[in-house]
């Protein structure tokens, strides 16, 4: 493991510890953008509380970055508790970091994704399934159509382990030989993949399920795929909706939802999402692609 694997861990685990307080994403960002400035941490010198200031870190997010750097014991004992339960971290400095977040998120992407699995399955060519837990009969068989054309066409699916639409495309994706990657709300601990299956976490990968959690998470399920499929949804409230419309205003990829007549279809629609039938997924290359979304990242800088 790098310096550079140490620091984003550092910077921004609990490591099981509630009462430690990590960097939030939008101070990940300050830090990634001031980095740069730091000439001397590159060489190899011990960082001071000088060389933060003169890079225009605000003194209380500076004494912060250095508290949380001294934690090198905690973090080699979380690190050789991770490797019992075979979970991996992959942080921005990594050269396993999917391309993908990076691309999309710019700054905005995770300090540290924890995996459980196949990690091969990174390198793979994916599709995203996104959709309500109570699914109604032709939602359903979307959500199952998606996950066997998935595995047909040489695509890995992404998706997020919750019952309902999740689960029906992951299951039928695994049946017909494909690969699936699992973005979790809740503990890896809890989970045994076999080499067809990957599962990942934003978060410490010991870090038991919440909503917020689960809300969060959303948007790297949207931002690992060029083609993200919404098999059910509800108008104006759920994780759903709200990470579709995100993905929407956003520009990360392109949006296909079941053409199931419902007002949050049509509303989506509206968005720029496009409306398919099952009949659509036999050939997942040829579906129209929405153009990227190019004022949005203007400026974005990329770690």
């Amino acid at each position: 493991m790098t310096a550079g694997d140490c620091g984003y861990l550092l910077l921004s685990s609990k490591f099981g510890d509630p009462d430690r307080k990590p960097l939030t994403t939008a101070q990940m960002r300050i830090v990634a953008q001031r980095a740069a400035y730091l000439p001397l941490v590159n060489s190899g010198e011990e960082l001071t509380l000088e060389h933060l200031l003169s890079a225009g870190v605000e003194k209380q997010l500076a004494e912060k970055i250095l508290k949380l750097l001294e934690d090198t014991l905690q973090l080699k004992a979380y690190l050789s508790k991770a490797r019992r339960a075979g979970c991996t971290p992959i942080t921005r400095a990594s050269r396993a970091y999917p391309l993908a977040l990076r691309r999309r998120l710019g700054l905005e992407a995770p300090g540290c994704l924890w995996a459980k699995g196949n990690l091969d399955i990174l390198s793979m060519p994916t599709v995203s399934l996104v959709g309500s837990r109570m699914l109604q009969g032709e939602n359903r068989q979307f959500a199952r159509m998606v996950g066997i054309q998935a595995a047909l066409q040489g695509y890995a699916l992404v998706s997020g382990n919750a019952r309902g639409a999740d689960t029906v495309a992951q299951d039928a994706c695994l049946e017909a030989g494909g690969y699936v990657v699992s973005v979790l709300a809740d503990s890896l601990s809890e989970h045994c993949p076999d080499t067809h299956r990957l599962y990942m976490s934003e978060d410490d990968y010991d870090e038991c399920f919440s909503v917020p959690r689960a809300l969060h998470r959303n948007r790297v399920i949207h931002c690992l795929s060029d083609k993200v499929f919404v098999a059910q949804c509800t108008l104006g409230k759920g994780g759903t909706w709200d990470g579709s419309t995100q993905n929407l205003r956003r520009g990360w990829s392109s949006v296909y939802c079941f053409r199931d007549g419902s007002p949050a279809s049509v509303a989506l629609e509206q968005m720029g999402a496009f409306l398919i039938d099952t009949e659509m997924l036999a050939d997942l290359k040829s579906l129209p692609q929405r153009q990227p979304n190019l004022f949005h990242k203007i400026g974005r800088a990329h770690v």
